[in-house]
């Protein structure tokens, strides 16, 4: 790929307006320092509001940090200064649990199905589509969007900095905002390795011999991105290198904190 490809918007060869703010999709993650009307605001909430959900059970919350203070504590959280101060506006998608666990309990039910693990990843679906429901309608409008799975590198201080009580856990946060950035566009995975027909796509010979021209094509990415960048962010060595390292999401203590709000007992 040229560099100019980079700026380009994805082609398809169907489209429509939906399906273009789709393919033109980027994180965004500088913001005007100005937050939504409220009429924007309320849109959004309530396209999320209105995503699909699991046997209708409604499983999540969310939450609109307004607080500067708090949300530069998140900040420290996430480590990244971008998710602080007051521009754009920060939206947390919370699996909730506990709103259904309350009406068991006083109807005199117990609460042991709410904390099976089929019941928390069902209600994490109903985050997740809600969340994602917002973000298109957000790049629909013309608003940039960074999703913030940064804040579950410490799940137990989200947890006390958000107040969030038993049977519910932080899944994930939705920066949105007016951009005042354009990146150029991620390269995606070669088709043929993420989709296939009925079965799945096993790769008989080397990964790394397979996806050795996508290396060249997300190094070329970050070069552009990131001046100087680009020879340490080869797909490969991202995986290879950077997965599994100390104070990162990949070592949060997530299970535990699960357990300890009640969830994923079994």
């Amino acid at each position: 790929m040229q560099a100019e490809d980079y700026r380009k918007v994805p082609e398809v060869g169907v489209t429509n307006p939906t399906i273009d703010v789709l393919r033109a999709h980027r994180t965004i993650r500088k913001f005007e320092d100005s937050p939504l009307s409220a009429q924007d605001r309320d849109a959004l909430i309530d396209v999320a509001r209105r995503a699909p959900t699991s046997s209708f059970r409604q499983q999540f919350s969310i939450i609109h940090v307004t607080d500067v203070a708090l949300r530069d504590q998140l900040a420290e959280v996430a480590q990244q200064p971008y998710v602080g101060t007051s521009k754009g506006d920060l939206f947390m998608f919370v699996v909730d649990l506990y709103r259904n666990a309350r009406i068991r309990e006083e109807a005199g039910l117990d609460i042991a199905p709410l904390q099976r693990t089929n019941l928390f990843l069902a209600a994490m679906e109903d985050a997740v589509l809600a969340a994602h429901n917002m973000e298109v309608a957000a790049e629909s409008m013309g608003l940039g969007t960074v999703y913030l799975g940064s804040l579950l590198r410490g799940p137990q201080r989200t947890i006390e900095l958000l107040k969030l009580p038993r049977m519910t856990f932080p899944i994930l946060g939705l920066l949105v905002g007016r951009p005042l950035q354009d990146p150029p566009y991620r390269p995606r995975l070669p088709k043929h390795l993420a989709v296939s027909e009925n079965t799945y796509p096993v790769v008989e010979g080397s990964y790394l011999e397979e996806l050795a021209e996508y290396d060249e094509d997300v190094r070329a990415y970050y070069e552009l991105r990131k001046a100087g960048l680009g020879a340490t962010n080869a797909f490969t060595q991202q995986i290879s290198e950077h997965m599994g390292l100390p104070n990162t999401f990949d070592t949060a203590p997530v299970l535990e904190v699960l357990h300890s709000q009640g969830l994923c007992l079994n």
